[in-house]
């Protein structure tokens, strides 16, 4: 889906949308990319090491990623500029996310 919307955005927004706006969705396009791919690491290492709580950070990369992104997604496409209040609630939990992530990472045994 990330691979898909920013070629949405590069290829049917330009020129459609404000150099703005256009920016605003190539910022959530990043970040759904980046978070997807953290996501298939976490179910990796979720496999390798079961008996560890990777659901946690995932689910909260999960949702802080469509709350983040899309929000910027809809922002960009409709300019409806109260998206942009609720924006960093999903950056909270995509931090949250690393934070537990990390500190799973760095209290494992």
């Amino acid at each position: 889906m990330a691979v898909a919307a920013g070629a949405f955005g590069s290829h049917a927004l330009t020129g459609r949308i404000s150099d703005s706006n256009l920016e605003i969705f190539e910022t959530a396009s990043r970040y759904h990319m980046a978070h997807a791919f953290a996501l298939a690491i976490l179910g990796l290492v979720a496999d390798r090491w079961p008996e560890t709580a990777w659901n946690g950070p995932g689910l909260l990369l999960l949702v802080g990623v469509v709350i983040f992104s899309g929000t910027l997604y809809a922002l960009a496409l409709t300019n409806v500029r109260w998206l942009g209040a609720v924006t960093p609630v999903g950056g909270v939990l995509l931090i949250a996310g690393w934070a537990w992530a990390a500190w799973l990472v760095f209290t494992r045994t």
